[in-house]
């Protein structure tokens, strides 16, 4: 039997690729949504859709790391 790869080559680049196409395929879903139109899924496909988007997006920004200075004021901006 098959097993899965859990190595992945995947650079910076490639993630923030992935993570605007889910934000574009989010907000396409969302204005189908919004505008009541009929969209290619239906509306329980749909929700589920954006939220499986949406727990996606959320892990993928829980695994970021974000400097912060260890000394000093952090000036953000």
């Amino acid at each position: 039997m098959s097993k899965h790869n859990r190595n992945f080559e995947l650079t910076i680049s490639d993630i923030d690729l992935i993570e605007a196409a889910l934000h574009v395929t989010k907000r396409d879903l969302s204005m189908d949504a919004l505008n009541e139109t009929a969209s290619m899924l239906p509306a329980d496909a749909a929700k589920d859709s954006l939220r499986r988007i949406d727990d996606l997006l959320g892990r993928l920004h829980n695994q970021k790391i974000f400097y912060r200075p260890a000394k000093g004021t952090y000036l953000g901006g």
